[in-house]
């Protein structure tokens, strides 16, 4: 019960992993959004609000509604809760989430399930209204929603009505027993990153976190990643904007004592870190510098000061393809997460066919042989988190090099809880 796509035809269902070979893929990764994302919750909060003196704001047209559609007419009713609307429009994200289940659902190649799309309005409101309204037309499992208030109310209603969630924030806190999450989650970069730098000999290490939620995710696992590594912190400095040189220069005073550093920073802030390195002292010649998979920007490839850091990421090879093959059916791109739609709904379709009236129990679902999807190999755990298999890569020349890759397959492994 581990799938692959099929090589031909029906390029969107999910094969046995033990009847594949997954190939090498030698590619990288852009997570553009994953910061806009990290906490998946209200964009609200990102918008500046008049001050004294400040024109009054102007009454906003209310977008039309999103009615909600029907795809396929197969015997499992799956539904799909995207943010369609938002309060300015309809939503690019979720546009493109939709029509990546559509694409699923068309190169699953059967007929084996109906998706319910439904419209969250970017809510949580709009979310539980949009999960009641699924278990009314006898949804079976719940794929999405994207933003974490609007999973923890989908989760109540889901779990009132005994059915299972697939979801895409990267809030670990929304995950639990049959709500799992298939998002691309931070605790899983730090992990694969800090693993490594102690494969390679790394014993004393610092980081210098940033004061905002991606960061304090990070920091947290960043520790029980060291202590499981054997590896010693010497310190970490937390920084705001205004604060970084200051933060900076503490871990350059401590010399030779560190011989990594660790730095979970999104791309936009990171030429201004690279250049506060580069004043303190600080680089890749004396310090193996680390970071997540945010740094798989062009922004931070190409920054002198970066050259030689390592990072890890998903290998991008299957991300390429599918970006292809939806480009030529709707002749616009992709957003990065729209593979999060794809891989769900080829999951359920997959199942469907495979797995009769068992297909979404959470036996099927957490089989720790786990599935391969656009993004590479991924299972979920019993507490609703996920593994998925990440490379690292090296930054050379304003490129992204693969230094260690993505495992294809979890055989000799267990999933933890």
């Amino acid at each position: 019960m581990t799938y692959l796509p099929r090589k031909k035809g029906r390029r969107g269902a999910l094969w046995p992993l033990r009847n594949c070979r997954a190939g090498a893929v030698r590619a990288i990764w852009v997570l553009g959004l994953c910061s806009s994302l990290t906490a998946c919750g209200s964009l609200s909060g990102m918008l500046g609000r008049g001050g004294a003196g400040a024109p009054a704001p102007q009454a906003q047209s209310v977008p039309p509604p999103y009615l909600g559609e029907q795809i396929g007419s197969g015997p499992a009713r799956v539904a799909l809760i995207l943010p369609m609307t938002q309060a300015s429009g309809p939503s690019v994200v979720g546009t493109s989430l939709r029509n990546a289940a559509e694409l699923a659902w068309a190169e699953a190649g059967n007929n084996d399930i109906t998706l319910l799309v439904k419209d969250d309005r970017s809510t949580p409101e709009g979310a539980r209204a949009a999960a009641q309204a699924a278990l009314s037309e006898g949804a079976e499992l719940i794929i999405g929603p994207l933003f974490a208030s609007s999973v923890r109310e989908v989760g109540q209603v889901a779990r009132g009505g005994g059915r299972p969630v697939i979801a895409f924030s990267t809030d670990t806190s929304t995950a639990g027993p049959e709500l799992f999450l298939l998002s691309f989650l931070i605790e899983s970069y730090v992990d694969r990153i800090v693993d490594f730098a102690a494969s390679k000999g790394e014993k004393s290490i610092a980081a210098l976190i940033p004061e905002n939620d991606y960061g304090r995710v990070a920091e947290s696992e960043f520790q029980q990643a060291a202590a499981r590594d054997n590896i010693r912190v010497m310190t970490i400095e937390h920084y705001q904007p205004r604060t970084m040189a200051g933060a900076v220069q503490k871990i350059a005073a401590l010399h030779d004592q560190i011989d990594s550093l660790f730095i979970p920073e999104q791309a936009d802030a990171m030429q201004a870190m690279s250049q506060a390195l580069a004043a303190a002292g600080i680089n890749g010649k004396h310090v193996q510098l680390l970071g997540t998979g945010l740094w798989n920007d062009a922004r931070v490839l190409n920054l002198a000061g970066l050259q030689g850091a390592w990072f890890a990421a998903p290998e991008n090879g299957g991300f390429n393809a599918f970006a292809a093959r939806y480009r030529a059916k709707y002749h616009s791109d992709a957003t990065r997460i729209a593979t999060l739609s794809y891989d769900a709904v080829s999951l359920a379709a997959a199942l469907a066919h495979t797995q009769g009236s068992q297909r979404y129990s959470p036996n099927v679902l957490t089989n720790r042989s786990g599935f391969n999807g656009a993004d590479g190999v991924f299972r979920f755990r019993s507490d609703g988190t996920n593994e998925r298999g990440l490379s690292v890569l090296q930054i050379n020349n304003g490129a992204a090099v693969p230094i260690s890759p993505a495992p294809h397959s979890f055989s000799g492994t267990a999933s933890a809880t």
